[in-house]
Formats: C-alpha cells, sequence, structure tokens
C-alpha cells in the first residue's frame, strides 16, 4: 500500500466484497459490488464471548480490540497466542491469566451501532475511571488535511458502500483505516491493532465516518484516545457522556465546517475555514450532509 498509512482498506481483495447482478430503475441488467457479511465467534481461552457478523479481515485485531473495549482483556494481561480458522469462523485469543466471565456475560445492552453492537453491564465502570490527555491538541490545519486524505482514500466503501470506517490519526497524518459493516467492529479491530502493537494512545485522533454515538464515545474513551472526530452527526447520550469524560467531540466534519459540543479547549485555530474550499459533491457520505 502506497500513501501516509500504516494499515489501510484494500478494496481489491476479492474475499471482502462481490459482484452481484440486478436490474436498474429502467429495468435495464447491472451488476455492482457488494461487501461480503460473514460470522466469527470468538472465545477467550476455553469460554465462547460472542458471535460477531463482520467483512472477515484482520480477525485477529478484531478479536482482541473486542476483548480490550469490553473490559475483558487488562492492561497487564499476556496474550499467548491468537488462533483463527476461516473454515470454522472462530477465532480464540489465549491469555496467561485464567479468565471467567461467565456472570460478566449475561450484563449485556445492545446499542444503537449497526450489526447490533453489544456492551458490558460493568463497562461503565472502567470508563467512569478513564483521565485523559489534557494537553493533547487538535490544530484545525490538522483536521482539514485529515479530512481530505481520509475522504480520498480508496476504500470498499467508494468500491462497495453499505460499511463504516474509522481512522487512527496522529496530528495530521491518518495511521490505520479500517472498515466494518458496523462501526464497532472498525473500532475494535483498531483497537487490536493499538494493543497487539503497544501504541500509545494519549496523543492520537480517532476519526469516524459513523454517528457519535454512546457506543462510540465509550469506545474511544475506553482507548485512552482524548480527540473524537465524525463527518456525521451527534445523539444527546453521546455529548453527555463526552461532557462526562472530558472527550473533545467533533462532529458533521466535512470540508471547512466543523461543530464541536466538547472539550473545546484542545482545539488550535491556526488555520481559518475561510481558507478551505467546500467538499465537492461527488466526495460527500451518506450522512454528512449539512441541516436544511
Amino acid at each position: 500500500m502506497s500513501g501516509p498509512y500504516v494499515l489501510q482498506p484494500d478494496p481489491e481483495d476479492s474475499r471482502l466484497s462481490t459482484s452481484v447482478k440486478g436490474i436498474d430503475q429502467d429495468g435495464q441488467p447491472v451488476e455492482t459490488r457488494v461487501v461480503t457479511e460473514k460470522p466469527l465467534t470468538l472465545y477467550l481461552n476455553s469460554q465462547e464471548v460472542v458471535t460477531m457478523m463482520t467483512i472477515g479481515d484482520h480477525p485477529d485485531l478484531l478479536a482482541v480490540g473486542y476483548l480490550k473495549n469490553q473490559n475483558m482483556l487488562a492492561d497487564d494481561d499476556v496474550i499467548t497466542g491468537i488462533d483463527h480458522d476461516d473454515d470454522l469462523d472462530v477465532v480464540v485469543v489465549r491469555t496467561e491469566r485464567e479468565t471467567n466471565f461467565e456472570e460478566k456475560l449475561k450484563k449485556k445492552v445492545r446499542t444503537s451501532g449497526c450489526a447490533q453492537g453489544t456492551v458490558f453491564g460493568d463497562v461503565m465502570e472502567g470508563f467512569e475511571t478513564v483521565q485523559l490527555a489534557e494537553d493533547a491538541r487538535l490544530n484545525t490545519s490538522w483536521l482539514y488535511a485529515l479530512t481530505k486524505t481520509i475522504n480520498t482514500t480508496p476504500s470498499l466503501y467508494l468500491e462497495a458502500g453499505a460499511i463504516h470506517g474509522c481512522v487512527l490519526c496522529q496530528k495530521d497524518r491518518p495511521l490505520v483505516y479500517m472498515e466494518d459493516v458496523g462501526r464497532h467492529n472498525a473500532v475494535d479491530k483498531i483497537a487490536g491493532w493499538m494493543v497487539l502493537n503497544d501504541i500509545p494512545s494519549h496523543d492520537k485522533i480517532f476519526y469516524t465516518t459513523g454517528r457519535l454515538t454512546s457506543e462510540m464515545v465509550i469506545k474511544t474513551v475506553m482507548m485512552g484516545i482524548p480527540i473524537l472526530v465524525s463527518r456525521s452527526g451527534f445523539t444527546a447520550w453521546g455529548v453527555d457522556l463526552a461532557r462526562q469524560a472530558g472527550l473533545t467531540l467533533i462532529g458533521r466534519a466535512r470540508g471547512k465546517r466543523f461543530v464541536a459540543l466538547s472539550g473545546h479547549d484542545r482545539i488550535v485555530f491556526d488555520m481559518s475555514a475561510s481558507d478551505m474550499e467546500d467538499e465537492p459533491e461527488t466526495a460527500r457520505r451518506k450522512g454528512s450532509m449539512p441541516a436544511a
């Protein structure tokens, strides 16, 4: 892969999308790309945790990130192995520490995330203790550069649609770009990459194409990332949680426009919006259009 990314989508990967024949609005035959969707059952040691619907790439990152964001992997846990069986659609994460989350698994809360996202009842206990870096900064010049670069990156979204993207960034550079049918899966894959590569979070920016819901805020805070940016809008609970955690929350970021509803003190206005051009119509994604 070329460009600024350490890891990014590969829209040419034949495993992630397929061609389907149909007809258009005029009854004419058409052929279009659609993303794949397959189950992946996650085990932590010998215990089955969850079955997720995913496009199927990076199962190791998805598994580790999911467990980390659900407080099933502690910071001092040592991962001894990750086994993936593509034929059985199973991934097993093994740790030195014995684990038993039978009671925890009874307390699932279904979220508003696509593809039936879940969080567990005790996640908020960890959320309330996270201290985000107060000295983290977001220059507006970085934000404008990031949105332009990310929006023009070859992706499964541009190839087939029906998918969410999330990007881990540092200053004006996007580092890791992940996509999946559910935005929570894309977040978890990035979290898994950070855990397995021992990547610090205090100076990072998290970008998503999806809505800024409670789930997105909780996951970003649990990852220790102080700044969350989206092309899309907010939910009231997402905003409340961001303010509670001291998270910088920026939505409706496209072209030269954005709205910040939490953590304004981290924003450095080093570039005027008047110096930026409006986003071209061809680059706009679902959910990014300005309100009437």
